[in-house]
């Protein structure tokens, strides 16, 4: 029997455990955009197994959507931040985000992407309070008896409910900026000398001076910087749980942490046994095009298309940037389908053709697509490897910098800098990846590796939510690190010991000689006398 074989037999055995009639009950933590867009994917799964899903919102959101034929359900609460707060701190910080933080040395950086996050920690500290100090909800939720806690740890208190409720957790994410919540909550092993940290947009193949830049960054990370003001954080779980704690060790508790990326696209790095690797679980093959795209699309001929997007979180450009862009678009002989929401540039080219919307899977995987322009989001990366296309990036903020750099790093696409580019900057960023086989070949290679798995990624994810709920947590996954402290953990303890031993021999031999000595020169000088 096939390795693969024997893998998906034992996943349909295990699933056997929640047949017709007996599935679980899923709380949801969840966070907006992308994270929310990957997140879906699984509980629609878990759905179709027959488990009952419950996500956890706000009445005031952003970006919260289900098909109408979705039997998610959503429980939703009074928000206390105004909606229209919400939206400027969206807009100021995306804007910040894109057009200031890149332009700064590293100090002004730490300092203004410390200012920028601690905005957001305030927001969702907000949410927090709005949920777990209103009764009537958490009264129903206590009585709805949910099996495990699925989380975005992006937003904290997904830990802090599933404590209160007494039920498992199971954590979703990308990473956290410089990895600290999965090195010091999770007990990931993350050597520097070797793993980038996340957003010092470093390879895994560092110089000397590049390492010492990842080790600056990792001591910002770890001893500076704070991508939530942990201080309030402590006290609000610490006034909630009736006893001293602190986020990070409420984040610890995690009995499953899965991370939407996997080995085609990630540097190897350590793992542990309660860490799964699920990057591209919401990829599916193509599906027809709506008859206009595809009447589009056909008229390009032996060139093919490229598809542009630069993601759900960034409706409009300046009329600058669209224009520069546009220009550089129009020089190249491939038809463009751009994703784009505003004034329609002025140097647009008879290639190009604007949506507000794009079915962008299914353009990935038509035949004719030559090119992927993305911003490096990781659900598009993903979904460009999935189906072998080569890519032009041109990342804005968050993890976009780090995607985009590994997809550099294995040679499957070319990096953009959006305030440094120029149209013809662009113009030959295209013409290299369609023009050279190099890029192709390594992009077919990505998909290739992507699809070479013994148990897709998404049967992966929902196993292991399912594996959470049979057995009531995975503790036995957990490594012996969450009890250590920091010094202990590092054996500074130990070293000390053992140092603190050999200065003492060393004390003692020294002793010992000088006493020998001095005997010896005493009874040398009475040998003398007689």
């Amino acid at each position: 029997m096939s390795v693969k074989m024997a893998a998906a037999l034992l996943l349909l055995q295990m699933s056997g455990f929640f047949g017709s009639g007996s599935g679980g009950k899923v709380l949801v933590w969840p966070m907006e955009y992308s994270h929310w867009l990957n997140l879906k994917v699984i509980l629609e799964e878990l759905v179709k197994k027959g488990h009952e899903v419950t996500v956890l919102i706000p009445l005031a959101s952003l970006s919260y959507e289900v098909e109408d034929t979705s039997a998610i359900e959503f429980e939703t609460y009074p928000l206390s931040f105004p909606m229209a707060d919400l939206e400027q701190l969206y807009m100021e910080t995306i804007m910040k985000s894109i057009y200031e933080l890149p332009k700064q040395s590293l100090w002004r950086y730490f300092i203004m992407l410390q200012e920028v996050v601690w905005k957001y920690s305030d927001y969702f500290e907000s949410l927090c309070k709005d949920a777990v100090f209103n009764k009537e909800l958490m009264t129903k939720l206590h009585n709805s008896s949910f099996d495990v806690m699925v989380a975005d740890p992006f937003i904290p208190c997904g830990d802090l409910l599933a404590e209160i409720l007494k039920i498992p957790l199971v954590y979703s994410l990308r990473f956290f900026p410089g990895y600290t919540h999965e090195k010091y909550s999770g007990g990931l092993p993350l050597p520097p000398s070797y793993v980038p940290v996340a957003m010092s947009k470093l390879s895994d193949r560092m110089t000397f001076m590049e390492r010492v830049q990842n080790v600056i960054y990792m001591l910002c990370f770890d001893f500076w910087f704070q991508i939530f003001n942990e201080n309030k954080w402590n006290q609000l779980y610490s006034e909630v749980l009736g006893r001293p704690t602190t986020l990070s060790k409420m984040m610890g508790r995690a009995d499953i942490w899965l991370i939407r990326t996997y080995w085609d696209l990630e540097f190897p790095h350590p793992v542990l046994p309660n860490f799964d690797f699920v990057g591209g679980l919401h990829c599916r093959p193509a599906k027809p095009l709506p008859k206009e795209i595809e009447d589009f699309v056909q008229s390009s001929g032996e060139h093919g298309v490229v598809v542009f997007s630069l993601g759900s979180m960034v409706g409009t450009l300046t009329e600058e940037s669209a224009n520069m862009i546009a220009a550089g678009l129009a020089q190249i002989p491939q038809k463009v389908i751009w994703r784009f929401e505003g004034k329609k540039p002025d140097t647009l080219g008879s290639n190009t053709r604007l949506y507000k919307w794009i079915p962008q899977n299914n353009l990935l995987g038509h035949p004719k697509t030559r090119a992927f322009i993305t911003h490096g989001g990781t659900n598009g990366i993903y979904e460009a490897i999935y189906h072998g296309i080569p890519m032009v990036g041109i990342p804005l903020f968050g993890d976009q910098f780090d995607n985009v750099v590994r997809m550099e790093t294995k040679g499957a696409g070319v990096r953009l800098d959006f305030l440094t580019m120029s149209s013809t900057d662009l113009a030959n960023a295209l013409k290299k990846v369609t023009n050279d086989p190099f890029y192709k070949e390594n992009a077919i290679q990505l998909s290739r590796i992507h699809h070479d798995q013994p148990v897709k990624p998404l049967d992966r994810a929902v196993f292991w939510i399912e594996f959470v709920m049979r057995h009531k947590g995975a503790k036995h996954l957990r490594v012996a690190a969450h009890e250590l402290t920091w010094f202990q953990y590092h054996s500074l303890d130990v070293l000390a010991f053992l140092l603190a031993c050999v200065l003492t021999v060393m004390l003692i031999i020294m002793k010992c000689c000088f006493f020998c000595c001095l005997k010896f020169a005493k009874a040398g000088e009475k040998k003398k006398r007689e």
